[in-house]
């Protein structure tokens, strides 16, 4: 049995959850394991596996980031039910099949969020704009199984991150194209969010809806596979499609940072866009970005990075044992 910890951290989304142990006063993970979220019943599950993989240790509280939506959070007996996944627990309940004198749950973006000042340089690729200023506030948003949106606001005991579900607004239409595509999409869902656009499902959505309006067959199933297709060159319509896709993530992530006055820089995370720098790079995400008006100047100057660290939502829980704000504010769930 290996040495004993003072916490759990987890960063768990709709796809994967990933397990990480921390000691008192340090944010380094230590003992990472990744786990699919489709191979285990539930949350306690997956803990119970993860201790078992890593030789028994016990860790006297933990700090959960979640994809999540809280029920009746304002009671002891709050209830989760993940996002994009099947897992639903009572909080309660998980922390005392643990024993742990605390079980904290952020919101996953919050986390991503608290985890950037902690990524390395070199894990962080530029796309784009000027120096910034890391003083001010910084956008953090990311397509991966839905589309996650946080902030970092500074504050005068460090940093304060947002939860938002700005995922989840309106989808909105700039051109013909994309009218035809909202009416496409509207048929399968009704309501459009961004969301239904900007992520893993979202850009499988976008694939079908563009074979649809082009009378083409759409004979890829999977997001990776369009992915693959579209950097390989190999289909002009996955190819056309991924373009899009980093147009709408160009001009949501502009319209975010102008609402939030991110100057400090916009952190594009998640797990689909690190295989696909040169990609975005090259696309028309720079042009919609910057595309607004007399504000562009303004979004000109704010830096735009990509960030290749896997491990950043795990840093983010490690900070919230500690950071001030999170300690001196009520808990996302509780």
């Amino acid at each position: 049995m290996i040495a004993d910890y003072d916490s759990l951290v987890g960063d768990i989304g709709g796809a994967n959850a990933r397990f990480a142990l921390v000691k008192a006063g340090q944010l380094d993970p230590e003992s990472i394991r990744m786990m699919a979220c489709r191979d285990y019943q539930g949350l306690d599950n997956a803990i119970y596996e993860y201790f078992r993989q890593v030789g028994g240790a016990a860790a006297r509280d933990a700090c959960l980031a979640v994809a999540a939506t809280p029920s009746g959070a304002s009671s002891d007996s709050a209830r989760v039910t993940m996002t994009n996944s099947h897992w639903r627990f009572d909080i309660e309940h998980v922390r005392r099949q643990f024993g742990w004198e605390k079980l904290r749950l952020i919101n996953d973006y919050t986390a991503m969020a608290l985890g950037i000042p902690h990524v390395r340089p070199d894990r962080l690729v530029r796309i784009c704009g000027g120096p910034g200023n890391e003083r001010r506030p910084r956008l953090v948003i990311g397509p991966g199984t839905g589309l996650g949106v946080s902030a970092l606001v500074p504050s005068r005991n460090g940093w304060l991150a947002l939860m938002t579900e700005g995922g989840h607004v309106d989808f909105a239409a700039t051109n013909d194209t994309e009218l035809s595509l909202l009416k496409i999409l509207r048929n399968h869902f009704g309501r459009v969010s961004a969301e239904r656009v900007l992520s893993g499902p979202g850009l499988l959505n976008l694939y079908r809806a563009h074979g649809e309006m082009q009378g083409l067959p759409a004979t890829l199933s999977e997001p990776e596979d369009v992915t693959k297709a579209a950097l390989a060159g190999s289909d002009p319509l996955a190819g056309q499609t991924l373009e899009h896709f980093c147009e709408i993530l160009g001009r949501v992530a502009g319209n975010a940072a102008l609402t939030l006055g991110s100057t400090g820089g916009v952190y594009l995370c998640g797990g689909i866009l690190p295989g696909m720098i040169d990609f975005l790079k090259q696309s028309r995400f720079k042009q919609a970005f910057t595309d607004k008006g007399r504000m562009g100047p303004m979004l000109e100057r704010m830096p735009v990075y990509v960030v290749t660290e896997r491990h950043t939502g795990l840093f983010g829980a490690a900070a919230a044992l500690t950071n001030p704000e999170i300690q001196n504010a009520s808990d996302d769930y509780r």
